[in-house]
């Protein structure tokens, strides 16, 4: 097969993939814009002959979703700090020192990635309960955070150990402390690692269903995940309406990507060394 056949394939497959994956958003998008005379009327067609934004005027003005996505963001934002800030402190940690107990605590925090998450709510629920973070965003933002700081620690790790060790070793010979050299130096270098690892986690939070149904059973804490369930009665679906709230929902980490993607692709240690 030629060069010119080879990129051709290959741009194909892109393609094909690309159709693949974001065609559920584009279906997303165009249920939401269907005016309900012409949800079933038209059948399967790429595009309605008419749209409408009555789906989003609903959920905007008629519905608790103002409320449920404004306690996603603030549950959502709550974890990406503390567990990209407490990832990060664990890989570095896991990275740089060699203490006593290390291999039993890595183990321990894999074992921890293991279980179903639906086999300990009752047991997180008896341990909320008592110190009242049940129907509280607070128990949300701390089992959220617990939850999601193991996998965010190794994926800092990886970072911390991507970046060369002389770097601080230099820094400290120069008279800086150790974690003037870790501020000063280190941190700059993984902002790719925490760009990255602050977007893992708050994705996991803003789409979490499981906890937010189980650990709330009032309206005024329940997140987004859960708030679409409202628009699911016993004998109809409110699809107009659901996908409107979805679209709605795609907003926040789709502008968050966008105010992080440069520190995804920029190198991690790109000029470090130079000179």
């Amino acid at each position: 097969m030629s060069k010119a056949a080879t990129r051709v394939a290959h741009a194909l497959a892109l393609a094909a993939f690309l159709a693949f994956a974001l065609f559920p958003l584009f279906w997303l998008l165009k249920v939401s814009l269907t005016p309900d005379d012409l949800m079933y009327g038209e059948g399967l067609r790429l595009w309605p002959s008419r749209v409408t934004l009555d789906h989003y005027g609903s959920v905007l003005r008629h519905s608790q979703f103002p409320l449920f996505f404004r306690n996603s963001l603030i549950v959502s934002a709550a974890t990406g700090l503390l567990a990209t800030a407490a990832a990060s402190a664990a890989g570095y940690a896991f990275s740089r020192f060699r203490f006593r107990g290390k291999a039993w605590v890595v183990g321990v925090m894999l074992v921890s990635q293991m279980f179903p998450l639906v086999i300990i709510v009752a047991p997180i629920f008896r341990l909320l309960a008592p110190l009242g973070l049940t129907n509280s965003l607070s128990g949300l933002v701390l089992v959220y955070t617990a939850f999601n700081t193991p996998f965010a620690a190794f994926l800092m790790q990886s970072f911390f150990e991507a970046i060369p060790k002389d770097l601080e070793e230099a820094a400290m010979m120069d008279g800086a402390t150790r974690f003037q050299a870790l501020r000063r130096v280190i941190l700059p270098l993984t902002l790719p690692g925490l760009a990255a690892t602050g977007g893992f986690v708050f994705t996991a939070a803003w789409s979490e269903l499981l906890f937010s149904l189980m650990l709330n059973s009032s309206a005024a804490v329940s997140t987004f995940p859960a708030g679409l369930l409202g628009f699911v009665s016993k004998f109809s679906v409110d699809f107009g309406q659901m996908m409107a709230a979805g679209v709605l929902a795609l907003l926040p980490v789709g502008a968050f990507f966008l105010l992080i993607q440069r520190y995804l692709v920029q190198g991690l240690t790109a000029g470090a060394v130079k000179g």
